[in-house]
């Protein structure tokens, strides 16, 4: 497969997408061309120039990679030439393609006509190159102007030089759009209202981020501006779980303090739950930029484990975690349905596996009402009544489940009739239960779109619909659009390039957690993937350099990681690693450290303070203890005490 995409982030949610649906399928490359392995071949691309930039594609590797370069030649004739002709065919073109189009043609109208209106363009790195030749045409107009982010102008002209050719430096791609442009760093004026020479926080970042090759002139740096540490300082904390506490109660402190406000940027999804988790301890919903992940919401979760079990023929662990949802109620009162399914659950779902479907059920019932006792037909009629409930509305989608294909749409049709039906309750309709919320809406426009586009995917397994459709979630946010907390955030590094707090808290500084480590590319080698135009795996390390110089620079900072990740021992971030360097070098690594000991606090709040409550030890009037045990039935008292 060959995937486009507009940026990294969709090209993720695609990938993942794509590797869900192979691994449920079971399809491997292997079968089609045992040359190939058993590997899946993708190939990524932001651009659509990209592919056909290199004019001698078919002589761009030679030598002992010729053969495999060869095979994969054969997967990008359907790109080079059937694809084109399938585009001009239907009159359309790719989305890239167009946005290039786009710029280039307004590019050639301002060459050719410069406005005399004022045109400017703020907070572009040029990393498209339609952008970055726009951004040449802009700077050039008359009163056009060009808002470069975070250019740094402390860093030497030796540095300098280097990081134009290092593409994990954070000043790389703007190094990149000043040659584009043909401007000297030195011609480039301040914003107005800025300082017309960097401050300290710029010179020792300026100095952190030296390119590698340059490093040397870190042996004869004498001192730094002092003022370069006011306001910033970090926190080293044992475990992920302590790292999370102790962003959430320095978060908490800001509230102490009229108008202030905090902010954790990090790429660290597992550390932004985690945080916002722990705010909820003194009841604060938090703002989380990136959202909830919609399958991970009840609704979604919901129908999802309705398609499995469905499609598992009412497997017990399955089958039980669909109906002990919060959600389930199939028509009756929500109290008086889970009493009916821990009789269901006692009855026939405990021990062997029964047959499969409602009939399988039933059987089982049976056999268990046969050699049951006087004192156990109570419980064992209970259970046939959640039979009954659960044979009117499951049967019908499991039916379809059963089939060897079925239309999308009818997939879809019967899978969600059956969910509102039985989250439908005693007192309201499942409508408004399962679409309720603004996860409901989400869920409800997601189907909506699938349904539309049903007709054209047709027929499918509906073995594999479970798995199709968790991949089809995979990326899917729900965003709330109020009610969260005004003065506290969570951003991912592309918002924090917007906005600003008045602390900033960079969480979850590891290597391979920030930045995220630079992935080997096990079909194009590093030579290859620079005669094809493409960047090195290194160039989202640089991005992500950018994104954290961005913050780094904040009057108020605090830096964060953990020791020990899921009990892995982690590696600090490079650029804490740099820092540690200079500061050692200047004996300035105390004034890092945080004075107030938060990690401790955290662990001190979860405890409860006086005598420690006594264990549980229930004791039942004499009246009401049994008079005789079966010593077969211990093990299932235990099990079933309150069934």
């Amino acid at each position: 497969p060959i995937v486009f995409g507009t940026d990294d982030a969709t090209l993720a949610t695609v990938k993942g997408a794509i590797e869900a649906v192979v691994a449920m399928s079971g399809h491997r490359m292997a079968e089609t061309d045992p040359e190939l392995g058993a590997n899946l071949m993708l190939f990524f691309f932001r651009d659509w120039d990209e592919l056909l930039a290199v004019p001698d594609l078919d002589r761009l590797v030679e030598g002992e990679f010729s053969a495999h370069w060869e095979k994969t030649l054969e997967f990008l004739e359907i790109l080079r030439h059937h694809w084109p002709l399938l585009l001009e065919s239907e009159g359309e073109v790719d989305p890239a393609t167009r946005r290039n189009a786009l710029l280039n043609a307004q590019t050639e109208a301002w060459r050719a006509n410069p406005p005399d209106q004022p045109v400017i363009a703020a907070g572009s790195t040029g990393s498209i190159p339609a952008t970055a030749r726009m951004l040449a045409v802009i700077a050039g107009l008359p009163r056009g102007r060009v808002v470069l982010p975070g250019l740094d102008q402390a860093l030497d002209a030796r540095g300098w030089a280097a990081a134009r050719h290092d593409e994990t430096h954070p000043q790389y791609g703007l190094a990149g759009l000043l040659a584009t442009i043909g401007i000297d760093r030195d011609d480039i004026r301040p914003w107005a209202g800025c300082a017309t020479a960097p401050g300290a926080r710029e010179t020792l970042m300026a100095e952190m981020m030296r390119p590698a090759e340059t490093t040397d002139a870190w042996r004869q740096l004498d001192g730094l501006p002092p003022q370069g540490l006011d306001g910033l300082t970090r926190i080293d904390c044992a475990t992920s779980a302590v790292e999370a506490g102790v962003i959430a109660a320095r978060m908490r402190e800001c509230l102490e303090q009229p108008d202030r406000t905090a902010a954790l940027v990090t790429p660290d999804r597992t550390l932004a739950r985690r945080v916002a988790q722990e705010l909820g301890r003194w009841g604060i919903d938090i703002d989380d930029s990136a959202g909830l992940p919609l399958a991970t919401t009840p609704p979604a979760s919901f129908i999802r484990l309705l398609g499995e079990t469905a499609a598992l023929d009412l497997a017990p662990v399955s089958l039980l975690a669909l109906l002990k949802h919060p959600l389930s109620a199939a028509g009756m009162d929500r109290a008086d349905f889970r009493r009916l399914i821990r009789s269901l659950e006692v009855a026939v779902l405990r021990g062997p596996r029964p047959a499969p479907g409602i009939a399988g059920l039933r059987a089982a019932l049976v056999g268990r009402l046969s050699e049951a006792r006087d004192g156990e037909k109570g419980r064992l009629g209970r259970a046939g009544e959640a039979l009954d409930r659960l044979d009117a509305i499951l049967t019908p989608f499991h039916d379809l489940m059963t089939r060897p294909d079925a239309p999308l749409a009818e997939l879809i049709d019967g899978q969600l009739q059956v969910a509102e039906a039985l989250a439908a309750d005693g007192s309201s309709s499942g409508d408004s239960l399962l679409w309720q919320g603004e996860e409901g809406e989400m869920l409800s426009r997601f189907f909506s779109d699938l349904r539309d586009a049903a007709d054209y995917i047709g027929d499918l397994s509906p073995r594999e619909y479970p798995a199709f459709l968790n991949a089809l979630l995979v990326g899917q946010a729900v965003r709330p659009a109020y009610g969260k907390h005004p003065r506290l955030f969570i951003w991912g590094p592309l918002e924090a390039r917007l906005q600003h707090a008045d602390l900033m808290i960079l969480g979850s500084l590891n290597e391979g957690g920030w930045p995220l480590e630079a992935q080997t590319d096990p079909w194009m080698s590093r030579p290859m993937r620079q005669k094809f135009g493409l960047p090195l795996p290194e160039r989202r390390i640089g991005m992500s350099a950018h994104d954290f110089t961005q913050v780094f620079a904040a009057r108020q900072v605090l830096l964060t990681r953990a020791e020990k990740v899921d009990g892995q021992p982690m590696v600090p971030s490079r650029w804490l690693s740099r820092l540690d360097v200079i500061l050692e070098k200047l004996s300035l690594g105390a004034r890092l450290q945080e004075s107030r000991p938060w990690a401790r606090w955290h662990e001190a709040l979860g405890r409860a303070s006086g005598r420690p409550a006594p264990m549980p030890a229930p004791r039942p009037p004499v009246e009401a203890r049994p008079r005789r045990l079966s010593v077969t039935r211990i093990e299932a008292s235990r099990k079933d005490v309150g069934a």
